[in-house]
């Protein structure tokens, strides 16, 4: 199979790549532009790799988009670029609405014009956030069908894109489909995002910022159980629907921080002795904070048998592995961009 990911560099992306050119042996058009998010170093592991192409472009360029069409023939786009952090979303808006609705727009046109002239058996994965939704505030989940209550410039302008997803595929047939993931965590996360964060200022001994009481509630999918049930609904989804995927681990910010002090406390304790827990500081609350996102996963489950393969427990404890073996990794990203008040928060 030939598959074109948009914004492979990033965090899902890239483990979506290295588990298709190595897993799977499928030839990968790696499309990114190589934002303060996107790490060329993530898939150094695919440098000699005859069945992995970079492309540094963005997808707002037709052009560009129209020539990596022609030259590879893909089978299948995944499309995972965008602007995904909700407090830069606050900072400076207009950036996702370029990227996440002009961008999108422009590789469905793209794609379209693809399929027009290959008439292969072709299908285009939008790859969105349960974010769309908004909150909720009691026992309820986000089903397929639950509307659209978008809070932040981050989520709106991944609604627009999910919106206009289903309009080039109503509209023109795009044989296209829709997929909204919970929060996912796991190897290469940027480190502004919440486990990340929490497991890199334990490392370094620094505060633990938590946003308001602490009590905010998401659900956290393991990365590599995303990119499972991409690979199913490549080769199994229905054109036209759309199909959430979650970890079923609703759980509060503030456990998931306790959870990463406990696992550190038992892996790398301090020379203190004390626990990481005393590093915990909470911080004010963010404009427009979320309450709860909490995802139905029975459609998947019905259709198709999946289910995420890790819990909470088992993803958190492989993430710490993770970053406790890649310090070379996270703290290059640290000196060369971030200073470390600007990391974070995000969950």
């Amino acid at each position: 199979m030939k598959i074109l990911v948009t914004g492979g560099c990033g965090f899902i992306g890239s483990n979506y790549v290295i588990r298709q050119v190595i897993k799977r042996r499928n030839k990968v058009l790696n499309i990114d532009s190589l934002t303060y998010a996107g790490n060329i170093e993530n898939l150094s592991i695919l440098n000699d790799n005859v069945n992995y192409t970079f492309v540094h472009g963005d997808i707002s360029d037709i052009k560009c988009l129209n020539k990596a069409f022609r030259d590879f023939n893909p089978d299948v786009v995944v499309h995972f670029a965008a602007e995904s952090h909700v407090d830069r979303s606050i900072d400076d808006p207009l950036i996702f609405v370029k990227t996440n609705l002009v961008g999108t727009a422009t590789l469905l046109q793209a794609s379209l014009e693809h399929w027009k002239n290959t008439k292969n058996n072709f299908r285009f994965i939008h790859v969105s956030t349960d974010e769309v939704f908004g909150s909720i505030n009691d026992k309820s989940l986000f089903t397929e069908s639950t509307p659209y209550n978008p809070s932040s410039p981050y989520s709106a302008s991944k609604a627009g894109s999910d919106f206009l997803v289903k309009a080039w595929q109503k509209t023109y047939n795009l044989p296209a489909i829709v997929t909204n993931c919970s929060n996912n965590y796991g190897p290469y996360q940027f480190p502004e995002k919440l486990i990340p964060l929490i497991i890199i200022n334990c490392l370094n001994e620094r505060p633990l910022p938590i946003y308001g009481n602490g009590k905010n509630i998401r659900d956290w999918l393991f990365v590599d159980d995303h990119c499972t049930a991409l690979d199913i609904i490549i080769e199994n989804g229905k054109i036209g629907e759309t199909y959430n995927f979650g970890g079923n681990n609703q759980t509060s910010n503030i456990d998931i921080v306790n959870k990463i002090c406990e696992i550190l406390d038992e892996k790398k304790p301090l020379k203190s002795s004390k626990s990481y827990k005393a590093l915990i500081t909470y911080v004010k609350d963010r404009p427009g904070h979320d309450f709860k996102y909490a995802i139905d996963t029975s459609k998947m489950k019905n259709d198709f048998n999946w289910k995420p393969k890790e819990d909470l427990e088992s993803g958190i404890r492989k993430t710490i592995n993770w970053y406790l073996k890649n310090e070379k990794w996270w703290r290059k990203i640290q000196k060369k961009i971030y200073h470390q008040e600007r990391l974070g928060l995000e969950n």
